[in-house]
């Protein structure tokens, strides 16, 4: 865990890099909007979502993991939970699983909650579906989404360990199945049967309403499957698909970092 930090960043920056480059090689579909415009936008959020998540939570979730289990806080450090002997590798893909369909459901009532939508939105607002949408989250919504996470890693007393594989895992899934790629139908197929792949991802983004309200998932399908929310085939082929919101239109797309910064805001 003292290396934590080396962890998340490497892993970060390598799927970056890596999904960047396959958009480049050959992306998916072509952006009605200046690349140059939407990127600043999307990475100044991260820096102003690290910022503000710093100074709110200054404590990593991985350190209140480790403290919960010097202090016995949370059902998987209980006397009740420990005496069963339960294998460590059970207790954290448990974990795993929890702090999975957590985010499910975190996404699903930022759809469904009108003031939590109003955040939500700034994601959804940009016309182009590419990595750096994967990005492209309000500020207080990750402040929210942290909170969220802290208060079920101390509910159920979660592991360090898995806190920080989910946590490396979430990043890295939101870059590859936001990715403007399209993966050879040979290998896209299998793997939507376990993973939300680009093409099933797209569809969420759709202007659709009904289209837009399915597949939750940032990682897995099964929630999705299991929740009655999952969508295989959009009302459009892939390349046809319109992205975005409709309020948002291309007139009126702003995508300066201010304009996403202000738009929960706004009534528009």
């Amino acid at each position: 865990m003292t290396n934590e930090i080396w962890w998340r960043l490497g892993c970060f920056f390598s799927v970056l890099t890596i999904m960047l480059l396959l958009e480049w090689q050959k992306p998916a579909r072509k952006s009605p909007i200046k690349k140059t415009k939407r990127w600043l936008a999307n990475f100044g959020l991260v820096f102003a979502s690290s910022v503000l998540a710093r100074l709110t939570i200054p404590i990593g979730l991985t350190a209140i993991a480790l403290y919960n289990v010097e202090q016995h806080i949370g059902m998987f450090n209980q006397d009740f939970y420990t005496d069963v002997n339960v294998p460590s590798w059970l207790t954290i893909v448990l974990s795993l699983l929890l702090l999975d369909v957590l985010i499910y459901w975190q996404h699903r009532l930022f759809h469904q909650v009108p003031m939590l939508w109003r955040l939500h939105r700034v994601h959804h607002a940009d016309a182009h579906v590419d990595t750096s949408t994967g990005l492209r989250f309000h500020p207080i919504e990750i402040v929210l989404s942290i909170l969220i996470k802290l208060a079920v890693v101390v509910a159920l007393g979660i592991p360090a360990i898995a806190v920080l594989i989910f946590e490396i895992a979430l990043n890295g899934l939101a870059l590859f199945n936001h990715a403007n790629i399209r993966l050879p139908r040979v290998i896209e197929k299998p793997l939507r049967l376990i993973l939300m792949t680009q093409i099933l991802h797209r569809i969420h983004h759709s202007q659709v309403v009904k289209e837009t309200n399915s597949n939750y998932g940032f990682s897995v399908i099964w929630w999705d499957k299991l929740f009655g929310s999952y969508k295989g085939e959009a009302s459009k082929h892939d390349g046809n698909i319109k992205i975005g919101l409709v309020e948002y239109p291309l007139e009126k797309q702003n995508s300066s970092l201010w304009a996403l910064l202000v738009m929960p805001f706004k009534s528009k």
